[in-house]
């Protein structure tokens, strides 16, 4: 599937298009980027249009800083669920500070925990999950996913919370451990420039993974199948020159044949 990001300047009815002709499951929608969420148009209009596309919107991002809990950030996240419901997506994004500071030991779980705790409420009524997502990033305020894990479990369940897998921050927290159960979402994407080092790897370098890929994405993704994990996978790539290719879908496609061709299901 596609995450908006990956072909920013796509009108959303667009990217449903470009869904339909990759074949692929559904969308990841966005309200971080320039043009507002659905070019403004009433969410009931896009349920109605991916219904009829046959498609699925899995993720709508996202709510950020959501682990700085205030009462501003309480209302993005009910505004958030609320546009999730009326639009028929399946889940929200939840996406933890990423500017140096809060790290703390403590103080980033106790942050945590309690923007969890008050967010769950609102997902029960809702009847709605929300994905949280560690940043690979030393700059992150929640890196290690084990971290995310054992917070989800003492203040809510897997029917509230699951987490995204991302390639990209997977790689730059060091690897480790793989948790497919928890997972309700892979994204993907890959870095093939040779010349950075890993702490130098920042969203701008993330495009559309082939045999260059420094990520191990083909090794990650394997490690999730065979732990289990039948969810989605969604390219989501930041750089600046995958967004300027001049026919991104044929270049989806080579890279979803790359991919299937490299992994043993």
């Amino acid at each position: 599937m596609i995450n908006h990001m990956t072909m920013p300047h796509l009108p959303w009815r667009d990217l449903l298009a470009a869904s339909v002709e990759l074949e692929c499951i559904g969308v990841e929608f966005r309200n971080d980027l320039q043009t507002p969420l659905y070019s403004g148009e009433p969410p009931e209009e896009v349920a109605a249009e991916v219904r009829r596309q046959q498609l699925r919107i899995v993720g709508l991002s996202q709510v950020y800083p959501f682990n700085t809990w205030t009462d501003a950030i309480a209302e993005e996240v009910a505004s958030l669920v609320a546009t999730a419901k009326a639009c028929g997506a399946e889940t929200i994004s939840l996406i933890p500070r990423n500017d140096g500071t809060q790290k703390g030991n403590g103080e980033r779980q106790s942050n945590l925990r309690l923007a969890l705790r008050e967010i769950c409420p609102v997902l029960e009524e809702a009847g709605m999950t929300a994905l949280v997502e560690p940043l690979g990033f030393e700059r992150s305020s929640l890196r290690s996913k084990m971290e995310c894990i054992e917070a989800i479990e003492a203040v809510a369940s897997r029917k509230q919370f699951l987490i995204v897998h991302d390639t990209f921050h997977h790689f730059l927290a060091g690897g480790g451990e793989f948790f497919p159960a928890w997972t309700g979402i892979v994204h993907i994407s890959g870095v093939v420039d040779q010349g950075l080092q890993p702490s130098e790897m920042e969203d701008e370098h993330r495009v559309l993974v082939d045999g260059d890929d420094r990520l191990g994405n083909i090794e990650q993704i394997s490690a999730l199948i065979e732990g289990g994990y039948r969810g989605p996978l969604s390219f989501e790539c930041f750089s600046p020159r995958t967004h300027a290719l001049p026919n991104p879908v044929a270049e989806i496609r080579r890279s979803i044949e790359f991919i299937s061709s490299q992994i043993q299901v």
